[in-house]
């Protein structure tokens, strides 16, 4: 099993390559051998999910496989849960018929699918058959993958494609007979085969095997220590690093959870023998890998789809989030410093300069990836010299040097993680391809008029609470599929631009990680911490806070995504960096000293004015801030209250 495992990750890296720098396939072929790679390692235990719900990462999948015990722990990971190697223990059989029903359902389609253009309308039993098949491994795969949330959506959706004829108001329609269902998620591209999992196979398993192979290459310890380097002799120096840390790691892996379980294992630890309390810490770990997905240049898979989606150049939708995640980090750092000041922490950290300076080369395939990314080369060419370049840069030092045994393990963890996006792309797909059968979009949008009145801000409320439902139970990938499916054209049609509508339900599907009362990124990292999990989430929700405001704020003043006048453009971004740190000072109640009731209160005021879009309430908070700054200066000696 090992070395099945093995090669099967070593061919799925080859094909994806091959597709992408030297001959790539029409999308009738990638997609299904995309899936078919993806569903066969997962039925053999890549990518699933342990007890926690967490995913399991690429020394997990090798203990699995060696029979090292079922929680990983000789690899030191902390976590539980069964192993990849668990379902096949339970059910081999099973597992061994899905794999095998996943490559003949995905071979027949890429095999026939100009036969199978040729009869549309008129499908076969063969057909039929080879179409239940895939749908029934792509639900599979996703519930052992992603937890039971999108299953029971999909589920939920091939109910609704049939219940029509029976349904209330708004949600009626004709209804569709399984045949015509069948044919419609498996015998086109508006299904299983559409844009989610195209974007899944065309770049975003190429972006995860770069992340994967750079971390092995000790790409890791090299942005961990630049984030030392920067922000680790300040105020709260290794939380700061922590977050910094997983900014950067975040926006390579391009998922919340995934970048806690890794990033988290000793960043939290870190932050504990620097004073701050687990549960805190943990919401700091949780904070920083959830603001990961927002930060460019990489993103996560969202974002990929977000771009194909609307038809907007990724490039331009990188560009959009630049301002967003500066705002979110300058929030989050500034409420760690005050957070550190109020405690009374002092910087205590080495510079880590030789780490620095032994890796520093691995910066170089990161590089070439936002360079052809701003020359508009397409994502999929882009990240295909990241990997090629990352495999080269590694060989320069024998601190980066892979061996056979690294390589496997980041082909393994490319492989986990590639698992769980494609299999929630590929059960969004039927989501999706229910809602375009049916017409449940245009109905959606009419009832989110209706129940905002036709007001936008209303609007955005009701769109904001479903993305983050949505996105406490969905992975963030299949929330803002679903969501760009049904919200997006409401918002469109109250005259929000396109890219700022897709992005704003984006951003609250990323929010969702850190939201009560389903926080997966935070109770990933209140395990890690060893901290009560409801209390980390709140502690996360109350960092973040900044970021449940700065999607409101691009909507109604689009210079925040880089639209408008260049002056425009930055003084919406220094006047909102001045509101968010306000607003962290407010809400972690220091600032130079323990600060009263009333004091937070005029700080909270500050921060509305100076980040509501207008000259007017600009002046308004620029004079009130430095109002306080003087007061508070004036006042720095007083006889502070005890130190929380």
């Amino acid at each position: 099993m090992p070395l099945l495992v093995r090669l099967l990750a070593l061919a799925a890296a080859l094909f994806h390559l091959y597709a992408a720098g030297v001959s790539p396939f029409t999308a009738l072929v990638q997609r299904p051998v995309h899936l078919a790679f993806m569903a066969v390692l997962g039925f053999l235990g890549v990518g699933i999910r342990n007890s926690r719900g967490t995913p399991l990462r690429a020394a997990e999948a090798r203990a699995g496989d060696e029979g090292n015990g079922e929680n990983g722990s000789d690899h030191g990971d902390g976590e539980e849960g069964g192993a990849p190697g668990l379902w096949l223990k339970i059910s081999p059989w099973v597992c061994w018929l899905l794999a095998f029903g996943a490559v003949a359902s995905c071979f027949y389609l890429a095999s026939q699918h100009d036969a199978l253009v040729r009869r549309s309308g008129s499908p076969t039993t063969l057909d039929l058959v080879a179409a239940a098949v895939a749908i029934v491994v792509v639900l599979d795969l996703t519930r052992r993958a992603t937890g039971w949330g999108l299953v029971v959506v999909a589920l939920l959706a091939l109910a609704y494609a049939g219940a029509g004829p029976w349904l209330p108001g708004i949600l009626a329609h004709r209804g569709y007979g399984p045949v015509r269902v069948l044919e419609h998620l498996y015998l086109s591209t508006e299904g299983i085969w559409g844009i989610p999992l195209g974007v899944s196979a065309d770049f975003v398993y190429l972006f995860i095997l770069f992340g994967a192979l750079l971390e092995m290459a000790g790409g890791g310890a090299l942005l961990i220590s630049l984030a030392d380097r920067v922000a680790g002799r300040s105020q709260g120096g290794p939380a700061k690093t922590a977050a910094v840390g997983s900014a950067l790691m975040g926006s390579l892996s391009g998922s919340a959870v995934a970048n806690v379980v890794t990033t988290g294992a000793f960043t939290i630890p870190l932050m504990r023998r620097a004073g701050f309390k687990p549960g805190f810490a943990g919401a700091i770990e949780a904070a920083a890998s959830t603001g990961g997905q927002l930060m460019p240049p990489v993103m996560g898979a969202g974002a990929f789809i977000l771009a194909t989606w609307t038809g907007i150049p990724y490039a331009r939708v990188a560009l959009a989030a630049l301002i967003p995640s500066i705002l979110y980090y300058v929030a989050l750092l500034a409420a760690i410093h005050f957070r550190a000041g109020k405690m009374g922490l002092e910087p205590n950290r080495d510079s880590g300069r030789e780490r620095v300076l032994n890796r520093l080369h691995l910066l170089l395939p990161l590089l070439v990836i936002v360079v052809l990314l701003a020359q508009g080369r397409s994502p999929m060419r882009a990240a295909f010299w990241g990997v090629i370049g990352t495999l080269a840069m590694s060989l320069l030092r024998p601190e980066t040097r892979m061996g056979v045994s690294r390589l496997a393990d980041g082909l393994l963890k490319a492989a986990s993680g590639a698992v769980q996006v494609a299999a929630a792309c590929a059960a969004a797909g039927i989501v999706v391809g229910v809602a375009s059968l049916t017409g449940i979009g245009l109905r959606m949008s009419e009832l989110i008029m209706l129940l905002s009145g036709g007001q936008l801000l209303p609007a955005l409320g009701l769109t904001a609470l479903g993305s983050i439902v949505l996105g406490m139970g969905l992975p963030t990938t299949a929330a803002y599929v679903v969501l760009a499916a049904l919200g997006a054209p409401a918002l469109t049609e109250l005259g929000v631009p396109l890219l700022g509508a897709h992005f704003f339900i984006f951003y609250f599907g990323c929010l969702s990680n850190v939201t009560p009362p389903v926080a997966l990124a935070s109770y990933a990292a209140a395990g890690l911490a060893g901290a009560p999990a409801f209390r980390t989430s709140l502690y996360g929700a109350l960092l973040a806070l900044p970021g449940f405001v700065v999607p409101f704020l691009f909507v109604y003043h689009p210079a925040l995504l880089m639209e408008g006048a260049a002056i425009e453009i930055a003084q919406a971004g220094a006047t909102a960096s001045l509101g968010v740190i306000a607003l962290a000072a407010g809400t972690m109640g220091f600032a130079l000293r323990v600060l009263a009731v009333w004091e937070r209160a005029v700080l909270a005021l500050v921060a509305l004015a100076l980040i509501t879009p207008s000259v007017w309430t600009d002046g308004v908070g620029l004079a009130l801030l430095v109002a306080m700054a003087l007061w508070l200066r004036a006042s720095r000696d007083r006889p502070q209250p005890a130190r929380a």
